[in-house]
């Protein structure tokens, strides 16, 4: 079954941290464009032994009494507009039973930090496992706080031209068009691998430059060919740029809604593998940030 099913729901996992409220709202948004029910899940710990033996005091699990969706229930009573949703408590360890939740869900939104998780860090441990283990796309939100006001909404794709991953291209072109935003393919050029023709001529690096460049925009032009015929309203904005892929998708999403980047393929040895460009991206980028498996739903 498709992850763009009508009876698949965006799903948000909340802890009541400030970040599973900003999860909250970006999955609100994201139902409602997509006319897709919101499945809200509160993942609450175990409780665990202390350090000396004896069991914590017993906890009332009953749904009802968790503050957690107590809060999401009080913030969401009486907003017009909302899409059908539920209301879930399940008893888990959130680092593996989180990336669960996408299983049957078209999209995960989770907050890149939830309670618990130190200051300094911009992704916490639970945003990352998502991110790596989730069979659909994840969406990590963060406050945007720092992005710099745009009077056009836009979604940012990192492409890769090279190795490029079609499940990536065609959800942010979908995000772009349910948005109405301006989408740009950011695509890095590493640069001249070759300093002679094949008559052994030398060229010069301007000229090296400027083929390299051509034949990187070329091949992107060639992956984004069929997806504008696909959305022909989105407006599309082709970017080949020199220099570090993470630190131009990084600099691009300061003014973005959403930048959009692949997950690597799963290694037998190597388990599941984010990538150091998609890495670096869920680090440091400002706002949100999705990531598509391979071969998703």
């Amino acid at each position: 079954m498709s992850s763009d099913a009508p009876d698949r729901p965006v799903v948000v996992a909340v802890d009541g941290s400030a970040g599973g409220d900003h999860a909250l709202e970006w999955a609100l948004t994201a139902a409602r464009l997509r006319r897709a029910p919101l499945r809200i899940v509160h993942v609450r710990q175990y409780a665990m032994p202390s350090a000396d033996g004896p069991y914590l005091p017993p906890v009332d699990h009953s749904p009802d009494a968790d503050p957690v969706t107590e809060r999401v229930r009080a913030a969401l009573e009486g907003r017009p507009e909302l899409p059908p949703l539920t209301i879930e408590v399940v008893d888990g360890a959130p680092g593996p039973d989180i990336p669960r939740l996408g299983d049957e869900a078209r999209l995960l939104v989770v907050g890149s930090r939830g309670r618990g998780g130190f200051v300094s860090l911009l992704l916490g441990s639970n945003g990352l496992a998502c991110a790596r283990d989730a069979a659909c796309p994840v969406v990590v939100v963060r406050p945007d706080d720092e992005r710099t006001e745009s009077a056009e909404p836009s979604v940012v794709l990192g492409l890769d031209a090279l190795s490029p991953h079609e499940d990536t291209i065609g959800l942010a072109f979908a995000e772009a068009a349910l948005r109405g935003a301006k989408l740009r393919a950011v695509c890095a050029c590493p640069g001249p691998v070759l300093a002679y023709t094949a008559t052994g001529d030398f060229v010069t690096s301007a000229e090296a430059d400027e083929a390299s460049v051509a034949q990187y925009a070329k091949l992107a032009a060639e992956q984004l060919a069929p997806f504008k015929e696909r959305y022909p309203k989105v407006n599309v904005e082709q970017e080949i740029l020199s220099g570090d892929a993470a630190a131009l998708l990084v600099e691009a999403s300061r003014d973005a809604d959403l930048v959009v980047v692949g997950r690597h393929r799963n290694r037998r040895l190597l388990g599941r593998l984010l990538g150091s460009v998609t890495n670096a991206v869920l680090l440091h980028a400002q706002g949100a940030v999705a990531v598509v498996p391979p071969e998703s739903r």
